[in-house]
C-alpha cells in the first residue's frame, strides 16, 4: 500500500487543492451532538483536500443539481463494500478521474431517486444493514478521513 499512498499522496494533499469532496446530503441532521461530529470530520478532512456538505432539501432538489461532472458516488446498500484499506486505494482511482471532483450522494428516506442511482458512477455501501441519514453521514465522514491519513501513512489508521 506504501507505493500506491506515494503515487497517490500528491493528488489529495493540501497543497494541491485539485480533489474537491462534497457530501450531497438529502434532509437536514436533527438531534444534538450531530452537526458538531460532521463539522469536526470536515475539518479534519480540509487538512488533505478541499470539502464541503451540502444539505438538499428533499428528491427534487438532488436530481436538479446533480453534479454532471463529477465523478458520482451513491451511497447505497446494495452497492460495493471496501475494508478501509481498499476505501483509500478507490479514493485515490476516484480522485485521479475527471476534474478532480468527487461529489458522495445520501439519498432522503426513500433512498436515491433511481435516475440519480443510474447516472452514478459508482455505488458503494457503508453497510448491508439500513443506517440512519445521520449516522451514515458521519460515518462516510470518518471513512473519508480515514482513508486519507491511510494514504498519508499517519497514525490515526491502525490499519498500517
Amino acid at each position: 500500500m506504501r507505493a500506491v499512498s506515494r503515487f497517490l499522496l500528491p493528488v489529495l494533499s493540501r497543497t494541491d487543492e485539485a480533489v474537491q469532496i462534497t457530501l450531497y446530503a438529502v434532509g437536514r441532521i436533527r438531534g444534538s451532538g450531530w452537526n458538531e461530529l460532521v463539522e469536526d470530520y470536515v475539518g479534519r478532512i480540509r487538512h488533505y483536500s478541499r470539502c464541503e456538505v451540502i444539505e438538499l432539501k428533499d428528491d427534487a432538489e438532488l436530481v436538479r443539481r446533480w453534479p454532471n461532472d463529477d465523478v458520482n458516488v451513491a451511497l447505497e446498500v446494495n452497492g460495493e463494500s471496501h475494508t478501509s484499506q481498499q476505501f483509500a486505494a478507490v479514493l485515490t482511482r476516484w480522485a485521479s478521474q475527471g476534474k478532480g471532483r468527487i461529489a458522495i450522494i445520501i439519498g432522503g428516506a426513500e433512498g436515491i431517486p433511481k435516475q440519480c442511482s443510474q447516472q452514478a458512477d459508482f455505488r458503494l455501501s457503508l453497510s448491508s444493514m439500513t443506517l440512519p441519514h445521520r449516522l451514515a453521514r458521519v460515518l462516510i465522514l470518518e471513512q473519508l478521513y480515514r482513508a486519507l491519513t491511510i494514504l498519508k501513512g499517519e497514525p490515526y489508521a491502525r490499519e498500517l
